[in-house]
């Protein structure tokens, strides 16, 4: 089905790169898609040479590539065009629904109550506290709107504040490349001490003397974080100390203090192993000590209580299990178990308190939450429904003994609980306001267990509004992400409504490369098992057709960053199957980054995709990468965005992917590229400003959907 065929609209020929043929006569009244300029590349690697005709779309600074990104733009404005009402319509639904005056719940530490809000129409968080009672004055310490002025993007990100609550440390991040520029507050008098730490991360942490702080630096390449720095309020940086530089590349280092307050660490990591330092918090100066150093495909994260160490560790342990060691003598021949390895029982995370441990478990494709009391039997938190998702809040006490947790599902708005792990009873704090009628109980969550082609069960999470038929007729939309070991858990999303309304099913496809169903799962969807992950998908999406959820010709399919990678890849695989596609920010051109390790990210990801420069991941690697099985033949309808200034992927693989198909795809389906020129991997900044995408998106699914 052609989109938008009933329109017909007079339009000049856009903006054409290059001079490239185009394969038919255009109809002067039917737009013109750009056409990119074909300047052959040859990579040549293992006696394989692939020719890149878009090759020349990673120059950033030529004006050629701007005039090309920019053609994109209009020609989707152009065909986007007859939804503009509709885009307007959604926009204003999607923003109806939230409150303008929305607070988070505030916690409490040494007296202050820290909290976020909103103004009414503010775009940004204003960052505030009360001193001794909720009823105290407001100190507003940040307020993004104003900081925002002036700005087409705006991040506020690592906001800390020192022991004695005087000085607050944060970083900014104006356009899009996760650069930040790192500043120190005075709370007393709200000024900001002189010095900037530029171009630095997010990421950082205080020592105890309320003066002292570190922080991390990227390459400015490749913006791996690689170096930790000691700086001293109110000095030149320029004079700050170096402390940590991790020389692997495959490595990369964060630093930040444990709970207790006791100690700083500095954790360095990539994908199969760890490595940790610490110092004593009150003695900043000092020299960080190795706490296990590093070996192959052995990870471990720490905190502090008391006199030991607390380790997570997959030391003969794939699922994970947790020990302690004696703050004195910290390698593994001196850990403790605390709680075992369990084969059915992933552990994702733990908190730690004086008189009780809390550990997120996953089982059974759900997150568990167990209480351990140090003395007595340990419980569970029950939860209630058959998919949902809970994590754990903000607890700064760690002499405390409730423990502060978030909890959601396809159906109910985020909610934040306490929890009395002595008397086991929980007090609702805050759920979500949805503004509007909306009452949860007209939708219902399924989740189902779908046979993948090598029998595995992939679970699947469904919801979808009171009074749907299972007869073929509905609209799907299915999401999926499956790398990293990232879960991408059934929560709730109140924009999501404005497509369950329409009559829309939901589906999130739990698929291999993640860890919902234990660190199996992920192994099995990552390196040379990778097309696990695409196969599940495509095996959920036919089953969905198959028990008539949905039919082929309303089935839609979305994903962003490495799900773009998945987008980019059930399409080459079954394009027959998905009637629309929006694709985010993809992953596509999977050999020519992996090669090239000046590009961010490329050599800490070796191990999650394979180093290229071996032939067997080389071979592998080619046959699903998308950019390079594109061909000849029919696609569905896509969509695809991304971001002139992403770090994370960078614009070029997107738009040589939209490039290489328009040469190559048989088809008269819709083909759109979106790149926002001032923002990065996260798209548009600003609360409101991010749903115009959203509601572009929504329109863009919504006008393929069939007549009946």
């Amino acid at each position: 089905m052609r989109f938008l065929s009933i329109v017909t609209l007079v339009l000049t020929v856009l903006f054409m790169v290059g001079c490239s043929e185009q394969k038919s006569e255009v109809s002067p009244q039917e737009p013109q898609p750009p056409t990119a300029a074909k300047k052959a590349k040859e990579l040549e690697i293992h006696g394989d040479v692939r020719i890149d005709n878009y090759y020349w779309l990673n120059e950033r600074e030529n004006p050629e590539v701007i005039q090309y990104l920019e053609a994109e733009n209009a020609y989707l404005d152009t065909m986007m065009a007859p939804t503009k009402d509709l885009q307007k319509e959604l926009y204003d639904e999607i923003v109806g629904r939230l409150k303008q005056d929305d607070a988070s719940v505030p916690f409490e530490d040494d007296g202050y109550y820290y909290y976020w809000r909103f103004a009414k129409g503010g775009e940004y968080r204003i960052w505030s506290r009360r001193k001794e009672s909720l009823e105290g004055e407001e100190e507003i310490l940040f307020d993004g709107n104003v900081m925002a002025e002036g700005t087409d993007f705006f991040a506020l990100r690592g906001l800390q504040i020192s022991s004695n609550h005087n000085i607050a440390s944060y970083a900014v991040d104006t356009e899009g490349r996760r650069k930040y520029t790192r500043r120190f507050r005075n709370l007393e008098n709200r000024e900001d001490y002189p010095e900037a730490l530029k171009d630095v991360t997010p990421n950082g942490a205080w020592a105890n003397d309320n003066k002292t702080y570190f922080y991390t630096r990227q390459d400015p390449q490749t913006l791996r974080w690689y170096q930790i720095y000691r700086h001293e309020v109110g000095t030149d940086p320029s004079e700050d100390t170096l402390v940590y530089q991790e020389d692997d590349e495959e490595f990369s280092c964060y630093v930040y203090k444990t709970k207790s307050e006791a100690y700083l660490v500095i954790g360095c990591f990539q994908t199969l192993s760890t490595e940790n330092w610490v110092l004593d918090a009150n003695n900043p100066k000092g020299e960080f000590q190795v706490v296990q150093p590093r070996e192959e495909n052995h990870e471990y994260d720490i905190d502090h209580l008391g006199d030991h160490f607390y380790m997570k560790t997959n030391w003969d342990a794939p699922n994970f299990r947790l020990m302690k060691t004696p703050v004195a003598a910290t390698t593994k021949d001196n850990w403790e178990e605390v709680l075992a390895h369990r084969e059915d029982t992933f552990i994702a995370g733990y908190d730690m308190f004086k008189d009780y441990m809390v550990v997120s478990e996953r089982r059974g494709a759900l997150n568990h939450m167990r209480i351990h009391p140090y003395e007595g039997e340990a419980h569970y938190l029950d939860f209630g429904e058959p998919a949902y998702d809970a994590n754990f809040g903000t607890n700064v006490d760690i002499d405390s003994g409730v423990l502060r947790y978030s909890y959601t599902s396809l159906t109910t708005p985020n909610s934040v609980y306490d929890y009395d792990m002595a008397t086991r009873t929980k007090t609702l704090l805050k759920e979500q306001e949805v503004v509007g009628e909306f009452d949860k109980n007209d939708y219902t969550t399924e989740r189902l267990q779908v046979p993948a082609r090598d029998g595995t069960l992939i679970p699947v999470s469904l919801v979808y509004k009171n009074g749907f038929e299972k007869n073929g007729k509905a609209p799907l939309l299915q999401y999926g992400y499956g790398s990293y070991g990232s879960t991408i858990d059934p929560s709730f999303r109140s924009y999501r409504l404005s497509l369950l309304n329409r009559g829309f099913v939901f589906a999130i496809a739990h698929i291999r490369g993640s860890q919902v169903n234990g660190r199996a799962w992920y192994e099995e969807g990552k390196l040379l098992n990778k097309k696990n992950t695409f196969t599940d998908f495509v095996d959920v999406g036919r089953h969905l057709v198959k028990e008539r959820y949905t039919s082929s010709d309303r089935l839609f399919a979305e994903g962003g960053s490495a799900g773009g990678l998945l987008m980019g890849a059930v399409t080459n695989m079954a394009p027959d199957l998905w009637q629309g596609v929006a694709s985010h920010v993809p992953f596509v051109d999977v050999i020519t980054t992996m090669l090239d390790d000046s590009i961010p990210l490329t050599t800490g990801e070796w191990d999650e995709w394979g180093n290229p420069k071996d032939k067997e991941f080389y071979d592998y690697m080619l046959s699903y990468s998308p950019y390079d099985q594109l061909e000849a033949k029919n696609y569905p309808n896509i969509l695809v965005t991304t971001g002139l200034e992403d770090s994370q992927v960078q614009y070029w693989e997107p738009a040589k992917y939209v490039a290489k198909m328009r040469e190559l795809k048989t088809d008269d389906n819709l083909l759109l590229l979106k790149t926002n020129m001032k923002a990065g991997h996260g798209g548009a900044s600003g609360r409101f400003r991010q749903h115009e995408e959203t509601a572009m998106v929504y329109a863009f699914f919504l006008s393929l959907i069939p007549n009946e």
